[in-house]
């Protein structure tokens, strides 16, 4: 009974800790930090990307969900009433856009986070995770950076097959896929690459009969 009575005592005075109260400077101020870890998120994306497509309309969106975030927790804080209904509006949205790399729900969340400990006015916490977590994934991007996934796509005459063997042998590879067609073959194979080394390439290109060599970065963590 005394759990209702407090309920209904705050339903009655929503304004438990009254919006007026918060100044606008403050505001402001929590705002402006969400909006700083946000940028710190978008650079991070920005230029640590290690998706092969970069979509500046997803980090744009990151920068926004951090400060939307943020707004929506200030506002929760001082008002019992506003925030029910925000849990009832909050519950029917869906998005419909799919997110094709997982690292990519990651970064969300890492808005969301911020945005969240900003507005619940835990800006110190906010500041040092946003960068610590800027960080660790910096010194990863570049432990891994070191070799690199891509795609070997060839396509030749059936005269070129044997050579095509051979140079094939002298590299790692892993076979993904194999063409047959009455006026060419083509292979494709996964590879790996030190840097932006190259010149294994060479032989392939010195080949009689082939028609074209690529090399296309291939980042899919579902191989």
């Amino acid at each position: 009974m005394g759990r209702f009575t407090a309920l209904q005592e705050m339903l009655n005075n929503p304004q438990i800790y009254p919006m007026e109260s918060l100044a606008p400077s403050y505001i402001l101020m929590m705002l402006g930090i969400a909006a700083f870890c946000g940028l710190v998120v978008y650079l991070t994306y920005r230029f640590f990307n290690r998706n092969v497509l970069y979509s500046e309309s997803f980090n744009l969106l990151i920068v926004m969900v951090t400060v939307v975030t943020a707004f929506i927790i200030i506002t929760i804080g001082t008002n019992w009433v506003v925030a029910l209904g925000m849990v009832g509006a909050l519950s029917i949205v869906r998005f419909r856009a799919a997110v094709k790399d997982p690292l990519d729900v990651g970064f969300l969340f890492w808005g969301v986070g911020a945005g969240l400990t900003v507005g619940a006015g835990m800006h110190t916490v906010a500041l040092m995770g946003t960068a610590f977590i800027a960080v660790i994934y910096i010194i990863f991007f570049f432990v891994k950076l070191d070799k690199r996934t891509f795609l070997l796509i060839l396509r030749y005459e059936e005269s070129a097959a044997q050579e095509i063997d051979t140079a094939l042998a002298k590299t790692t590879y892993k076979l993904k896929n194999k063409t047959h067609n009455t006026a060419y073959t083509e292979v494709t194979a996964e590879v790996k690459v030190k840097g932006n080394e190259t010149v294994f390439l060479a032989p392939f290109r010195g080949i009689e009969g082939v028609e074209s060599v690529m090399l296309v970065e291939y980042t899919s963590d579902y191989a």
